[in-house]
């Protein structure tokens, strides 16, 4: 379709080859985007730096138009004439696409051209995407054992339930995105089979950068989160990542689950929460949330060569990053359930804000050995050989939005955890480096590379 904007602003049209708009990008890159649905909206800006109106005579899509649909100054098309812009003045163009399926798992980049002609002058603009086909879920309840398969994401509309007494397995590689307020539960018991070449990812479904360099992937409120109902047993997940929430993972009265190397991360509100369940966590990353990384409320739970942090980015902190509810009885709730049972080994809760809820234990069943805490403390019953009011020198730099909780080769955790307290199950961190001889307190043995 061609459109005419013709806009008698001014007379003094600059027509000399020499003036030529200038652009915001030389590639606009939409990224990796689903296939067989719009994308989201891109956009970038044309300026005239010069002392006149330039006029843009024609503006179109070297293809004609069959895959990215374009918005130029207000007005939609595919090509347009006659564009003007004044002086020391820009315009936007808006990108959006719809990309077809692949046919097959492996991506596939779409690219056209998108020409300005100003002066006899042509100059393009490079528009990209990468397509990836998925499989789509709505509402889907799993009634009976079932597997997923890894050669395809999962998108998942509205809810994913899986029954009682019906198991459902996710192996290794298998990435499940999440629409807006899509939320996971289950009843019955959940396996992930993830693996530190190939993790398994809970997710949500908004691809490439809310602005710059700020990623999706750091954003929570994306999906409700995953919910384990109350008496849901044996469930076991396993380097599995988990992030963009609302609630992030709640486990209820008598759930039982097994984490290994998993990280749960930018909730809004909190990263885990174990209500009264039997709850354990090793090599784990808890961290990135605006009420605080753990709650546990009763129940049993330990924790072992764990990180709990918080530098959570886009909202006020409004709580401690360990948080412990109806562990004594100063603190009982009146639920008449039995009070917290707590273990916390060779881990380390250290971030923005206040590390841990609790300042005294005495007379509970809440350790923590061989812990290193940001608060300025000392040990006693509770509180057993801990390393105190040290800085761990993770790699995280807020600022620059990178959030990694590896170690510093200078931190006071490397090599200093107990190897008497290290799990079997703990011998390998997430990344699958070797913990012992010399294992370090917290979740990674794991160098950062350069």
């Amino acid at each position: 379709m061609a459109m005419s904007l013709v806009a008698c602003i001014e007379d003094g049209i600059d027509t000399s080859p020499s003036s030529q708009p200038t652009f915001s990008v030389d590639t606009l890159d939409i990224g990796v985007v689903f296939t067989d649905q719009p994308t989201p909206t891109s956009r970038f800006m044309v300026y005239n730096r010069y002392d006149k109106i330039i006029n843009i005579s024609n503006i179109a899509l070297r293809s004609g138009g069959s895959t990215f649909r374009l918005n130029v100054d207000g007005f939609s098309g595919s090509s347009f004439q006659n564009v003007e812009i004044r002086p020391k003045d820009s315009i936007y163009v808006f990108v959006e696409a719809t990309l077809r399926p692949n046919g097959a798992p492996e991506l596939t980049e779409i690219e056209d051209i998108l020409d300005f002609t100003t002066n006899g002058v042509t100059q393009s603009v490079v528009l990209r995407a990468e397509g990836q086909d998925v499989t789509r879920l709505r509402g889907e309840l799993i009634e009976a054992d079932t597997r997923f398969e890894s050669a395809y994401p999962y998108q998942v509309y509205d809810s994913l339930v899986v029954a009682e007494n019906v198991t459902l397995t996710i192996p290794a590689g298998t990435t499940l995105h999440f629409h807006d307020k899509a939320y996971m539960r289950v009843y019955g018991r959940l396996v992930t089979e993830g693996t530190p070449e190939k993790p398994v990812n809970f997710c949500g479904d908004r691809t490439g950068s809310v602005v710059g360099d700020i990623s999706f992937d750091l954003m929570a409120s994306q999906w409700d989160g995953l919910h384990f109902a109350p008496e849901s047993r044996g469930n076991n997940l396993s380097h599995t990542v988990i992030r963009n929430t609302v609630s992030g993972v709640v486990a209820d009265s008598l759930s039982q689950v097994t984490f290994l190397n998993c990280r749960l991360r930018n909730s809004a509100t909190y990263s885990l929460v174990s209500r009264y369940s039997d709850m354990r966590l090793i090599g784990c990353e808890v961290a990135e949330a605006a009420d605080g990384a753990l709650a546990l409320i009763g129940g049993k739970f330990e924790a072992n060569h764990c990180t709990f942090a918080n530098y959570y980015l886009f909202a006020a902190l409004r709580g401690e990053i360990v948080q412990l509810y109806h562990y004594d009885y100063e603190n009982d709730n009146n639920s008449g359930m039995p009070y917290l049972e707590a273990r916390f080994s060779n881990s380390i809760i250290y971030g923005n804000g206040t590390d841990f809820s609790a300042k005294s234990l005495d007379g509970s069943a809440v350790s923590l050995r061989r812990c290193l805490l940001k608060s300025n403390g000392s040990d006693d019953e509770n509180f057993i050989d801990c390393i105190w009011d040290a800085d761990p020198l993770y790699y995280t730099v807020r600022e620059d939005y990178l959030f990694d909780y590896r170690l510093q080769p200078e931190s006071p955790a490397v090599a200093s955890a107990d190897p008497l307290l290290t799990l079997p199950e703990a011998s390998r961190d997430a990344y699958g480096a070797p913990r012992l001889p010399n294992p370090n307190i917290g979740a990674y043995q794991a160098v950062k590379e350069d």
